[in-house]
């Protein structure tokens, strides 16, 4: 869902966008990597042996297959990327179209314009207080959907205009949505595109900051508001671009596009390719 594999085209992701020289963005990617694989490396060796009766190994390796499920439509795969690297396109599941509101949530989406949409999944240790005034603030009386995820913010607190939901598939509920205020998770970031809809990313951590700058170098969202110190002002500012109709238009625009990718069929054609140049290879190591 992140992409890890060195490019020149970005700096690693995890990283703060915008702030590297082109000529560090390649060696961004590894040293985060060598980063990653010495945090992990003891469960990942584990993985290896118990699930795949594999050889453990000392250092991190990029010569082996991976699939990201990332929309080329947010994120063109690189093309100076090695050709065991490849964008599939997000992955869904058809199932959420399936999926029924429940009766309270369905009145509010049927008893007026559609909803701002607020909620940041599982960030945790900020301010609540001081975020929840930011939002009340910023929404200035507008129809609201709001999720408290691990947020913290007492639904209850919270004005007549906003509508506290659990948890909602993405995939139905935010076509139903004027716009998406979120906090910039891979997930979240594709589905709010393709949903065809704006974005105004609160980031917190990780890659958070590097969606947010995604979405807006496609103009779908404005500059990313800082979560550790957010403000109904810039909140504000952030949801007027949300609202105007050109970016509305591009996010309509980038959502049709979205929806006519198949990133997961393209997933198993790809493993069904991988699985079957390794039989092949198998088969003629045995003859020799």
């Amino acid at each position: 869902m992140i992409p890890i594999t060195p490019t020149a085209d970005f700096a690693s992701p995890f990283l703060p966008p915008g702030k590297l020289p082109g000529w560090l963005h390649r060696p961004s990617h590894r040293f985060v990597n060598a980063m990653l694989w010495r945090a992990f490396r003891k469960e990942t060796n584990a993985a290896r042996a118990s699930i795949c009766a594999l050889q453990p190994r000392e250092r991190v390796w990029t010569e082996h297959p991976i699939l990201y499920g990332v929309s080329p439509s947010l994120l063109p795969q690189p093309r100076d990327w090695p050709p065991q690297a490849h964008i599939c396109g997000q992955w869904t599941l058809a199932s959420a179209q399936e999926w029924s509101a429940p009766e309270p949530l369905a009145d509010f989406l049927a008893s007026g314009d559609a909803p701002i949409y607020i909620g940041f999944g599982s960030m945790a240790g900020f301010d609540r207080r001081a975020l929840g005034e930011a939002l009340i603030g910023a929404v200035a009386g507008r129809r609201a959907l709001f999720y408290p995820g691990w947020s913290g913010i007492d639904g209850k607190a919270l004005p007549s205009n906003f509508h506290v939901v659990g948890d909602t598939p993405h995939e139905w509920l935010f076509p139903r949505t004027s716009m998406v205020i979120h906090h910039g998770g891979a997930g979240t970031s594709h589905s709010a595109a393709r949903a065809g809809v704006p974005s105004v990313v609160v980031p917190f951590a990780a890659d958070q900051f590097f969606w947010a700058d995604r979405l807006a170098k496609r103009g779908i969202a404005p500059a990313a508001v800082q979560g550790k110190r957010v403000s109904a002002a810039a909140l504000a500012r952030a949801i007027d671009f949300a609202s105007r109709a050109q970016v509305r238009t591009r996010a309509a625009a980038i959502g049709a596009a979205m929806a006519q990718e198949d990133g997961l069929g393209e997933a198993v054609r790809m493993i069904e390719s991988i699985a079957r140049a390794g039989a092949r290879a198998g088969l003629a190591a045995v003859r020799r």
